[in-house]
């Protein structure tokens, strides 16, 4: 990552279950950047689907991830911050997300089947079902570092997966400047 620019916008990604929006969001409180939910910008429809117990397909991928990638934009060329969870589960959907951006980085939350089904056995009020865990994890494809990923294992406590996540960055100050 040696000269790119600092990152305007992190996507924290997995599976569904590994904490993506837990992790997204106190990291966003850490850093005084704004947090969103990437399932705040799917269609009715794709809710619909996965409360049904029906994993998406690419085809009803492709406009929520472009709204969400419309949302790094602006935020970006405005100058400002943003993390969003997304699962991001393949390198097509991040190449769709990042536009060719060198300004955006990826945190890849890594935990394996059974501790992430175990936690999703246990979560209230989520339309996506444990059922669909299978199909997450088939379909994942985990990201390589030329993706500019940052790996964080999900077998900690989130403020520890939080400071990982941050020394890796390197953050100056605790604010929105990353080294590269």
């Amino acid at each position: 990552m040696a000269g790119a620019k600092a990152p305007c916008a992190l996507i924290v990604m997995g599976v569904s279950g590994s904490g993506k929006s837990t992790v997204a969001e106190l990291l966003g409180k850490r850093l005084g950047w704004r947090f969103e939910d990437g399932d705040s910008f799917h269609p009715a429809s794709n809710v619909a689907k996965m409360r049904a117990g029906h994993p998406l397909t690419d085809e009803d991928r492709w406009p929520w991830l472009s709204a969400i990638a419309d949302e790094i934009a602006r935020v970006c060329n405005k100058g400002e911050h943003v993390i969003i969870a997304c699962s991001a589960l393949k390198h097509t959907y991040r190449d769709v997300l990042l536009r060719g951006r060198d300004d955006v980085r990826f945190v890849f939350l890594k935990g394996t089947q059974e501790l992430i089904a175990d936690r999703l056995a246990h979560r209230k009020g989520h339309f996506m079902p444990p059922g669909l865990l299978t199909s997450q994890f088939n379909t994942l494809e985990p990201p390589v570092a030329s993706e500019h990923v940052i790996t964080a294992s999900i077998d900690e406590s989130v403020e520890a997966i939080v400071d990982g996540i941050v020394r890796q960055l390197k953050i100056d100050g605790g604010k929105s400047r990353a080294q590269p």
